[in-house]
């Protein structure tokens, strides 16, 4: 005869550092899984009371005191439910990523993160020691096993957990969201459950941390590989999870709600308004401010964050020099009398010429060139970080991961602002993101958000005469898959090459790559939804002689450190 056990999974977004606060979500997640979901089991996210990732922050003994005074404060508060959170434990060998059972007001089990990931935008080695044994506490009359994160990908933590008797497996996660991570993830709990026939629970971290995003997702698998349950991505909630134990002790999940895994294109859609979102709330923005061009990256820039904090806390402002075409005004004014938000036009000719003026002792007998194009976007840079300064709202960038690698923007110009959300997007993606967002609005019955013409014409700096952005780089769909390879892949120009792109071609983008690292340092954090992006991911040094261009290249093929956008 089966028993049930019923598991509660806390998928919440919280606040890194703000470990009294986290605390008191532990409590009230966990008093309300008790009396309103009958739970006798409820399991949060790896972390849970600092919030992940702290980072430099666990070096602070304060924190340490508070993480150790609010997890005596829920041991004391929180009865008649078995808690499973994570925490940083302090012990005389140094700090562990820690996961605890409190149960009616004892510290049933402790347990040390034993695979510590150190690649990527994880550096948990900086900070932590891995643990060397399984966990293995019993929960009403269940064998459970505790692991975090990254032990879930190692044969070796499961096959452990298993040989110490458990019969179920709790893997509390802070599992940050990149294009096609959902898959993999389900693709290694299939594989641990295939190798130790045991059922797994999995808890993931909702919401923004800087440029990470967590895009929940957990889950309960079968022994068998079947997914049971799986919670809808990017909305936090309490999700419970029935489990049926047998006489001879084997735990099945009872299938439940399984979320629909979305559509790419909706995946890092949502994902860019949840990290824009809480990056403005959590740093206590009251709205934001984005330079409205007429363009596509500005666009749809100003739908995401529209999306993500509503249309009154959104400010455009349209900034017109003598080359911005009268289309470019029109379709910005549409949009932004589309979207409902305030909106004001702030000709940039009569600084932009006052500058000429100032300059033009120091210009004389030079010819015009990328610095008049740059002046204009440090015109229109300063007046936004003006309006910032005043009215406390944050600048939102708008430039994307193609211009951002090869130095295709202006610092202190549209490289000025807080937040960067299109950073990691590359010019092709956004296209199909404003496409998918006009989508969307049409089948609500709303009008298209981004105006179709904005969409379809050729994209343009309009820093000077005709200009299109071709004139300075390759065609976007060879452009960005040369990126992909080069700096997503780590693909060798000869390999590149041998993909079937032109050599020049390779050898210019690759030099533009290399060369403007010095501005991807000084650039505003943003979205990471690749493999690599542009900050924690990717860490290359300004100053290098290694050449990683096609064999025969020239250092001299590029004279212009800065490519003006």
């Amino acid at each position: 005869m089966s028993s049930p056990m019923r598991i509660v999974i806390a998928q919440l977004n919280l606040l890194v550092g703000d470990v009294a606060a986290n605390g008191r979500q532990v409590v009230e997640a966990a008093l309300r899984a008790r009396d309103e979901h009958r739970a006798q089991v409820i399991v949060f996210p790896e972390l849970t009371l600092t919030g992940y990732p702290p980072e430099d922050l666990l070096l602070r003994p304060g924190l340490l005191n508070d993480v150790e005074r609010v997890l005596d404060d829920i041991r004391q508060q929180v009865s008649g439910i078995a808690v499973v959170l994570g925490f940083p434990q302090r012990t005389e060998a140094g700090l562990m990523n820690a996961a605890a059972v409190l149960q009616d007001g004892k510290m049933r089990a402790l347990y040390g993160k034993q695979h510590l990931p150190n690649y990527g935008v994880f550096d948990e080695k900086r900070y932590f020691i891995a643990g060397d044994s399984p966990c293995v506490v019993n929960i009403l009359g269940v064998p459970v096993a505790l692991t975090i994160c990254e032990d879930i990908w190692f044969a070796d933590t499961v096959q452990a957990a298993r040989q110490a008797g458990a019969r179920l497996i709790l893997n509390l996660n802070a599992s940050p969201f990149h294009r096609s991570k959902s898959r993999q993830r389900e693709q290694e709990l299939q594989q641990r459950t295939a190798e130790s026939g045991l059922p797994i629970v999995y808890v993931n971290l909702v919401g923004g941390q800087d440029e990470l995003v967590f895009d929940g997702e957990s889950l309960a698998m079968a022994a068998d590989g079947s997914v049971c349950f799986r919670a809808p991505a990017f909305e936090q909630g309490l999700y419970p999870v029935e489990m049926n134990v047998a006489a001879d002790g084997a735990v099945t999940p009872v299938p439940g709600s399984v979320a629909v895994p979305l559509a790419e294109t909706e995946n890092i859609y949502r994902a860019l308004v949840l990290g824009l979102r809480d990056y403005i709330e959590k740093n206590g923005f009251p709205g934001a401010i984005i330079g409205l061009s007429g363009g596509i990256d500005s666009a749809l820039t100003l739908a995401i964050t529209v999306d993500a904090i509503g249309a009154q806390r959104v400010e455009a402002v349209m900034m017109p020099t003598r080359y911005t075409l009268d289309m470019s005004q029109d379709d910005a004014a549409a949009q932004a009398e589309s979207l409902g938000i305030e909106y004001h036009v702030l000709p940039v000719e009569p600084v932009f010429t006052a500058f000429l003026d100032t300059l033009a002792e120091e210009f004389a007998g030079l010819p015009v060139d990328t610095a008049e194009e740059n002046i204009q976007a440090r015109c229109r840079g300063t007046l936004l970080m003006a309006i910032s300064n005043k009215k406390h709202k944050v600048v939102i960038t708008t430039g994307n991961k193609s211009e951002m690698s090869v130095g295709y923007a202006t610092l202190y110009g549209d490289m000025a602002g807080g937040f960067a959300v299109l950073k990691d997007v590359p010019k092709t993606l956004a296209y199909r993101l404003a496409e998918y967002r006009n989508q969307v609005a049409m089948e609500t019955g709303q009008p298209p958000v981004i105006p179709q013409r904005v969409i379809d014409r050729p994209p343009s700096a309009e820093l000077a005469e005709d200009q299109q952005d071709t004139d300075s780089l390759p065609p976007y769909e060879i452009l960005d898959a040369i990126l992909e390879m080069y700096i997503e892949q780590d693909r060798c120009a000869e390999d590149i090459v041998t993909a079937g792109y032109d050599t020049d071609t390779v050898r210019r983008v690759i030099t533009l790559v290399n060369r403007n690292e010095y501005k991807r340092r000084q650039a505003p954090p943003g979205v990471r939804i690749s493999q690599r992006a542009f900050g924690r991911d990717r860490r290359y040094p300004i100053t290098s002689g290694y050449d990683q261009r096609v064999a025969g290249g020239q250092n001299s093929e590029q004279k212009k450190p800065e490519i003006s956008k």
